[in-house]
């Protein structure tokens, strides 16, 4: 078949396209020039930290653009992005786009005289002089900031200055959740991973919370003003406000778009007679509008997440996205028959997609059920971690992201499905499958070397590192010859500094980050110094292998209070060459184990150890796991004679996997 003729008048229709820019051009330019909301910040004004471009909606540096209460300046270069609030000046030290959350630190007021002030407090807590209320604005403290500042208690005795020149002071002493007026009688906010300490200088502690910033949290559902603008959106407005009419400030301002989309219609006569020169002038322009605006229409109702995705990583290189309705179906509409798990912001389901592979469906509900507006920003924002880090990694013992799915019915990850349940199901017992057998040491010691293997691989072959951040036994699946697969990957984070970082004058790697973690595997070095490291891991990790040679919980309740986490009842044992009385009665009976045994609790004692530059790195631990079990005696199968599984043999050429 020959090739199809071009369609005729082409070359006019080159003209008309270059005839249009020429003549409007200018007119397009004027309309774009002035637009009373431009993207762009003025030219009067310098970005600073956070922001490396034009800030994002709701943020704008021009007046009566943006919403009203995220209005920000920046008079200083050096200094980052200030935001006014009940009338205090705070810095902005950190935002992520798609999140309903800030770290704010007070910008220390002007210093009082000195004949008023002998009181030698901290720079911000001096000149603050006065509790940080929120009240009557759209922002309320975040639960871990209260938390933190419920947690923190004067070490007896007190020691007070004088409290009747002094009368701020004291009362951040006795009481340090004055600091923060909404954070009064928020005994109802309290976590669990943040447990009660004494201070000796509270106030020096408070000043350093202030300047490693508090975090603060906002409910779009709940502001008026944020309402109107989902409608102007729509409209392909752009959202501005005015300050001098109280009962009406919203106003939507036409955006460059709509302007340009408008302007053909005023030269519409010259199409009409382009139309009697060709008519196929007039059905390309047809085309074109029609393609453009669907185009317009996509972008317009396009995922917000989705965006963000692609703003961070290459399209390319992100796992396939599946729709809503194919993983409905592949987990026969998420029926509760097939669900094998519960995670903090979702459960997790058995699917089984039309090419017959048998996959985890993890569905993280956006309208979590939580009483802080923060908790739906919380699960997106895991949502976009747990992707952006996984399409970036490759490692037989992490994992697998076959695909996800952001759809406005719920936020999905679709994941390896690992049908032996977990680390903790295999040594504790929860499921009755679990209960008549437990793991022998050669089980144990592989389960170890491959996990290890994982982290060394996030620590050391991956740009940046990789910090996972919550090593525990329940995120430890099990293949059914017991190969490890590291899971969920929701608070993990890149070890790298951006603008966005708060550094201090040290030498030490990390980055400043709120502690997050399961109570019981939090490295103590990070809840003090709110520095996240690689050797955070490797806490968590030491708890682990505590697990594996104790058989015991890394939280009990049960236990004393002084024991009731598995490094406070282990730890002493070790130190006193008591450890068989913790040990797991089922490898004292193995007396070729217990030489294994007593290596691994003294590579665990130093996991664990206080300091954190007194632990070994990742890739220490693994090279001492491999040694460990190479020094082992005996073939033991995976599970001792008893258990309903099959004895199986766990290869061992897997140990000596390559990074």
């Amino acid at each position: 078949m020959p090739p199809p003729s071009p369609p005729p008048c082409s070359s006019s229709v080159k003209f008309t396209i270059f005839f249009f820019l020429v003549a409007f051009l200018p007119f397009f330019t004027t309309v774009a020039a002035s637009h009373p909301c431009s993207t762009l910040p003025p030219k009067t004004h310098t970005l600073c930290p956070p922001f490396t471009s034009a800030p994002p909606f709701p943020f704008s540096f021009s007046a009566g653009c943006g919403h009203p209460s995220f209005q920000i300046s920046c008079s200083q270069p050096s200094r980052a992005a200030t935001i006014s609030i009940n009338e205090l000046s705070f810095s902005l030290l950190q935002f992520e786009p798609n999140s309903t959350s800030l770290t704010i630190s007070p910008n220390p007021l002007p210093p009082p005289a000195p004949h008023l002030n002998n009181c030698s407090s901290p720079q911000i807590i001096s000149t603050l002089n006065r509790s940080i209320s929120l009240s009557g604005s759209i922002f309320r403290v975040s639960d871990s900031s209260c938390s933190r500042l419920s947690a923190l208690k004067p070490c007896p005795p007190l020691n007070l200055p004088n409290c009747s020149q002094c009368s701020w002071e004291c009362k951040l002493i006795k009481d340090p959740l004055y600091l923060i007026h909404d954070c009064g009688g928020s005994s109802g906010r309290h976590r669990e991973d943040f447990q009660p300490e004494c201070q000796g200088d509270v106030l020096g502690f408070l000043d350093r919370i202030l300047k490693l910033g508090i975090e603060i949290e906002w409910d779009e559902d709940q502001d008026s003003y944020f309402r109107s603008c989902k409608s102007c959106t729509l409209r392909n407005g752009i959202c501005g406000f005015n300050s001098s009419d109280p009962k009406k400030p919203f106003i939507c301002f036409p955006s460059q778009t709509t302007t340009k989309q408008q302007s053909p219609n005023k030269v519409a006569i010259l199409s009409i007679i382009f139309l009697f020169i060709c008519s196929l002038i007039a059905l390309s322009v047809i085309i074109v509008t029609f393609g453009s605006r669907r185009k317009a229409i996509k972008n317009a109702e396009e995922d917000p997440t989705s965006i963000f995705l692609r703003r961070h990583r290459s399209a390319s290189l992100l796992p396939p996205v599946f729709t809503y309705e194919e993983l409905d179906s592949a987990t026969n509409r998420f029926d509760l028959k097939r669900k094998i798990g519960d995670g903090g912001f979702g459960s997790v389901y058995l699917g089984q997609l039309q090419d017959g592979r048998l996959v985890a469906v993890k569905h993280l509900h956006k309208q979590n059920s939580a009483a802080a507006g923060g908790a739906k920003g919380f699960a997106t924002k895991s949502f976009c971690n747990e992707i952006l880090i996984l399409s970036s990694i490759n490692h037989p013992n992490l994992v697998k992201l076959h695909g996800y799915c952001s759809d406005p019915r719920g936020l999905i990850l679709v994941y390896d499905y690992v049908p032996n349940g977990t680390l903790s199901e295999h040594l504790h017992g929860k499921k009755s499958m679990y209960k008549e057998g437990s793991l022998t040491w050669n089980a144990r010691i592989d389960i170890a070397v491959q996990t290890a293997m994982a982290i060394e691989y996030l620590h050391f072959s991956v740009v940046p590192p990789v910090v996972h951040r919550d090593i525990t036994s329940l995120n430890i699946f099990m293949e059914k010859d017991l190969r490890v697969k590291l899971g969920d990957f929701g608070l993990s984070r890149l070890l790298v500094c951006s603008e966005t970082t708060l550094s201090l004058n040290d030498s030490s790697e990390g980055v400043w980050t709120g502690p997050q973690g399961t109570p019981g595997y939090l490295d103590p070095d990070y809840y003090r110094s709110f520095r996240l490291n690689e050797k955070s891991d490797i806490y968590s990790f030491g708890v682990v292998l505590l697990e594996l040679i104790t058989g015991m919980r890394a939280v009990d309740e049960k236990r004393e209070k002084r024991e009731m986490t598995l490094v406070d009842l282990a730890v002493p044992r070790i130190q006193m060459g008591l450890l068989h009385q913790v040990v797991d009665p089922v490898l004292v009976v193995d007396g070729e184990a217990m030489e294994g045994v007593n290596s691994v609790a003294e590579l665990a004692f130093r996991c664990v150890a206080a300091d954190k530059d007194d632990r070994p790195d990742a890739r220490d631990v693994a090279a001492e796991l491999r040694r460990i079990k190479g020094r082992g005696r005996g073939s033991g199968g995976g599970v001792l004679k008893g258990s309903n599984s099959s004895n199986v043999v766990v290869p061992d050429e897997f140990g000596g996997l390559m990074v």
